[in-house]
């Protein structure tokens, strides 16, 4: 058990490395397409047509890839919270490729996501044995968990049909509110397919049960639903902003929703859950440090008006006349383009 444990811990770290690096590839991408065109966060699809854009979809693909594996090996309580090594890689390449500087208390935030990780990982729950997708099903089914199942719809319709048309270009939380709450559905959902698969290759079929097609289905909706959503987003929002609050609120749904389906904690020691909780509290203060350090993006700009040189300006004298300036405020004696007599 400690080895499946082992598994599921080395393809999560993989697939961080893989996801964080996608966020910045993507980033670039959509600045790219949003020279051309409509931005995404203004409901442009301009960068379906960016390379750029699908390296790193591609790459999040494959770090999605392993992270599906690692739910196979590993309780979702260890997988999810190991996301956080997602944001250091994403943080640190933003620093280099985008220039969003990652300041000393921000290394200080990598330093505690890392630390929390690590507890986490030593007091993870062992993964449940399951027999069947009928299994997962009844506990899919469980009035607690289609409580959770349809608050979280609701919640999210309101999100998506309300507030984000209105407020999710200032909002932050709106975006990323979205993709959280239904990306913890998209876990439960790709957990159970994990392990539908894995038995089917062990030799006992699961495909034909109509269980397993309705996980498959839930599943890719609410993925296409994420990635939606998270590109708005990444297009209207630093993306060391965008990578630690979507991680904070991404987990804390997944954990809650886990613990109610898949009962993670149950048999555990109150030693086992309060160093594991603790674990998690950290990950989320390294975040939080890493979110306060960062610089917000410069204002994105279109307008093809716009002066080219930032430090020249153009403003009126006293006597009349229109005059250049430079950004120190003093005026340029070399150019005057209109004299007091043109206004006589």
């Amino acid at each position: 058990m400690y080895s499946s444990n082992l598994i599921g811990f080395i393809l999560a770290v993989v697939s961080s490395a893989f996801i964080g690096s996608s966020f910045i590839i993507k980033k670039k991408g959509l600045r790219r397409a949003g020279v051309n065109g409509p931005r995404a966060s203004v409901g442009g699809y301009g960068y379906l047509l960016e390379p750029l854009w699908w390296v790193g979809m591609v790459t999040m693909i494959v770090g999605e890839i392993a992270n599906f594996v690692a739910y196979i090996y590993a309780p979702a309580v260890l997988v999810t919270p190991l996301g956080a090594l997602s944001i250091i890689v994403s943080a640190v390449l933003a620093h280099f490729m985008l220039k969003e500087k990652l300041q000393k208390m921000g290394m200080l935030g990598c330093l505690l996501c890392i630390v929390g990780s690590t507890m986490i990982v030593l007091h993870a729950p062992e993964e449940r044995s399951l027999s069947s997708v009928e299994e997962i099903w009844e506990l899919a089914i469980q009035p607690a968990f289609l409580l959770y199942t349809a608050s979280a719809v609701a919640v999210a319709l309101v999100l998506i049909l309300y507030c984000a048309p209105r407020y999710g270009q200032t909002n932050i939380m709106i975006y990323i509110g979205i993709c959280s709450i239904i990306g913890s559905l998209t876990v439960m959902s790709v957990k159970a397919i994990g392990i539908a698969i894995k038995l089917t290759l062990e030799g006992t079929n699961q495909l034909r049960y109509f269980q397993t097609w309705i996980f498959a289905m839930v599943a890719i909706s609410c993925i296409i639903t994420q990635l939606n959503y998270l590109n708005m987003a990444l297009d209207n929002f630093n993306t060391a902003i965008v990578s630690p609050i979507y991680y904070a609120m991404f987990t804390s749904f997944t954990i809650f929703a886990s613990a109610i389906m898949f009962k993670d904690y149950s048999g555990q020691s109150a030693s086992s859950i309060a160093s594991e909780l603790c674990g998690f509290i950290t990950v989320l203060s390294g975040t939080a440090v890493l979110h306060s350090t960062r610089e917000p993006d410069p204002p994105f700009i279109t307008d093809l008006y716009t002066p080219i040189s930032p430090k020249v300006s153009w403003s009126i004298q006293g006597n009349g006349e229109w005059k250049q300036k430079d950004e120190d405020g003093s005026p340029s004696n070399l150019i005057t383009i209109l004299q007091q007599d043109y206004f006589k």
